[in-house]
């Protein structure tokens, strides 16, 4: 009853993981061509990467000829964050 309470848990983080480095690729490819502001779709993909940005943001900041890389340095944590997890579950069961 536990392994597959903690198999669901593990599965849920995972795919938000997954759909969040999504996220960030989108958000990324659009920021490439300059979408409309005030398209509802553009909004959301801001308000759901600009908070983690600004964090990585204030650690390193925008650098080598105004290239943002908080984008970058995201996705690469979020896949830690997934092999670790992934790892950590399977050392687990």
């Amino acid at each position: 009853m536990i392994n597959a309470l903690l198999s669901s848990i593990f599965t849920v983080i995972l795919s938000i993981i997954f759909l969040y480095k999504w996220i960030i690729i989108i958000s990324a490819i659009l920021s490439w061509v300059r979408p409309d502001p005030y398209n509802p779709i553009v909004q959301m993909l801001y308000r759901l990467t600009e908070p983690a940005y600004a964090l990585i943001r204030r650690v390193i900041p925008t650098v080598f000829g105004g290239m943002d890389l908080a984008p970058i340095i995201l996705i690469f944590i979020l896949i830690f964050l997934e092999t670790f997890l992934g790892r950590l579950f399977m050392g687990m069961m």
